[in-house]
């Protein structure tokens, strides 16, 4: 199974720019599928951004053209730059690894989380 590890959580002003950062290990990085989600204080987890092992993208329509999932295979990591970040966008964000062919979310990898937090 993966292990996760993220990074790039903080403070930022509203406007404000924010890369996330999450280093996997433990799996063949290129066979799984990537995703961002969020969970802010009273609200349920939701799912920001996915990129699969093809490169392609989905965003949460909040998000989207502020948003960008990347990945780097070779570094076996996955990226979410936060540009024109908004108040709304704090929460918790977590990364979560899948195998491109799972059927169900039962092996699914989560990291930590990362505290991000929009405020001026």
């Amino acid at each position: 199974q993966a292990q996760l590890m993220e990074s790039g959580g903080g403070l930022v002003q509203p406007g404000g720019s924010l890369r996330l950062s999450c280093a996997a290990s433990g799996i063949l990085f290129s066979n799984y599928d990537m995703s961002w989600y969020r969970q802010a204080p009273g609200n349920s987890r939701e799912l920001v951004a996915w990129i699969d092992r093809r490169s392609q993208t989905r965003y949460l329509a909040s998000v989207k053209g502020r948003f960008t999932i990347s990945r780097d295979n070779g570094a076996n990591t996955a990226f979410l730059q936060m540009n024109n970040m908004k108040t709304e966008d704090t929460a918790v964000y977590y990364c979560k690894a899948r195998h491109w062919s799972a059927m169900t979310d039962r092996a699914d990898s989560w990291g930590q989380g990362t505290q991000v937090t929009v405020s001026s």
